[in-house]
């Protein structure tokens, strides 16, 4: 800690007599890019949360806050953190009403152990974002994160109409509704999502749901090139085909399509995607059962399971197919290894990278410059901090950043929450 601190022990002390409960000496396990964070707090109540916040405001602490840490290394490597924040003891799924489709989840509860309630009544959050069994609700809201099945129900910033939030002063707030008609007052819940706990902290989220489907079909596609991915979507597209999830990845080149519904749509739709996979020379396999789950898990693992450099890349959908050939050649000059996956419809796509740490700046920073600003991105997710010495995480983020900048002056103005971490160092 620093010098106002007269030990670790005395802060821990002060820590949990400003209400946080739990609260204990960070260790090596809770490291952030290497900086061990003086002191772990654990509240199990919003009150407690939102008085620790308070204490840490008022005694000019720095505070980062953490659920299941699957999404803690994004961002610059942290300056000293005095406090993190756990919101792991608030884990409730608090009302789901099945009526109205909509369900209030507290901000440490897994995806998977959300899920697992709503399932009772045939309904589910509709996000699958890797490590589901770990990702917790408010870092999943926080970095607006989701998975394959985006193409058909969205990200968090779609799907949430209301949460409940601590401010750095200590305030508890609420914003939005209930239920999907009545979303009241300013849009605060959408704002916070992606804010990478810049401007408060969630402690609960209220969310639009699915029906659970009744039946799933994936068609696996091979194709000698990953150019020909992009007529098939195009095709697809143009036979009006509603997929859940329309997934490429390279290399190899291959495709997922996926589709959820009662049998036989599901069936049909299927059996018409494989159709046009083949006229377009992909080789072709429709799967179900155990053996669409495995290819699902082996597709997200490609990237999120493998050791080294994840990039997040936002291209126009119609520019997938060329950016992923440039990058084949780019990587291929420099000598690294790399794997790509994402959302072939939408422009989504994550770059796996291992190799020399120099030349992978030198591959994303020639990568940023083919995107003029508000045309694309390439944002580091996760690497090691000497790449992210040599290269900013975040890259060019347009006029927007002045009033992101004016945002997190208004509602953090001690910059207390994760300071310098956030979209364009916010």
């Amino acid at each position: 800690m620093t010098s106002r601190s007269p030990s670790r022990d005395a802060i821990v002390a002060e820590v949990g007599a400003a209400g946080a409960g739990v609260a204990r000496p960070g260790s090596a396990a809770d490291a952030i890019d290497g900086v061990v964070p003086s002191v772990v707090a654990t509240p199990a109540t919003p009150d407690a949360l939102a008085k620790t916040l308070a204490w840490a405001t008022e005694t000019g602490r720095t505070v980062v806050v953490r659920g299941g840490g699957t999404k803690l290394g994004w961002g610059p490597p942290p300056g000293p953190v005095d406090l993190l924040l756990s919101t792991t003891a608030m884990n409730a799924v608090v009302k789901h009403r099945h009526g109205d489709l909509t369900a209030t989840v507290e901000a440490g509860a897994t995806l998977a152990e959300t899920n697992a309630v709503l399932s009772r009544h045939r309904q589910w959050l509709p996000l699958d974002p890797p490590w589901s069994d770990r990702a917790t609700i408010g870092g999943i809201v926080a970095a607006n994160d989701s998975g394959p099945r985006r193409q058909r129900h969205g990200a968090p910033r779609d799907l949430i109409i209301g949460m409940t939030l601590a401010r750095a002063d200590g305030l508890l707030a609420k914003t939005g509704g209930i239920v999907v008609k009545n979303v009241a007052g300013y849009d605060l819940a959408r704002l916070l999502t992606g804010s990478f706990g810049c401007l408060g902290v969630i402690l609960t989220a209220t969310f639009k749901l699915a029906p659970l489907a009744e039946a799933s079909r994936t068609v696996s596609v091979e194709f000698p090139a990953t150019a020909q991915c992009g007529p098939l979507v195009a095709d697809l597209r143009t036979h009006a085909s509603t997929p859940t999830a329309l997934e490429l990845a390279t290399p190899p080149a291959t495709m997922l399509i996926r589709f959820e519904s009662v049998e036989t749509v599901a069936v049909e739709q299927a059996e018409q995607a494989a159709t046009l996979a083949r006229g377009h020379g992909g080789t072709v396999v429709v799967l179900a059962g155990e053996d669409e789950t495995v290819a699902w898990r082996e597709h997200d693992a490609r990237v999120f399971d493998r050791e080294g450099t994840i990039v997040k890349l936002v291209v126009v959908p119609s520019k997938v197919s060329s950016t992923l050939a440039w990058l084949d050649d780019a990587a291929k000059r420099r000598q690294l290894d790399y794997v790509a996956t994402g959302r072939a419809g939408l422009g989504v796509l994550y770059l796996g990278l291992n190799g020399s740490v120099s030349e992978q700046a030198s591959l994303v920073t020639t990568l940023r410059e083919r995107f003029p600003v508000g045309r694309g991105s390439a944002v580091i997710s996760r690497a090691d901090p000497k790449l992210k010495a040599l290269v900013d995480v975040w890259g060019r983020v347009g006029d927007g950043l002045r009033i992101m900048q004016e945002v997190k002056r208004r509602f953090d103005p001690t910059n207390t929450l994760n300071p310098g971490r956030g979209p364009g160092g916010l």
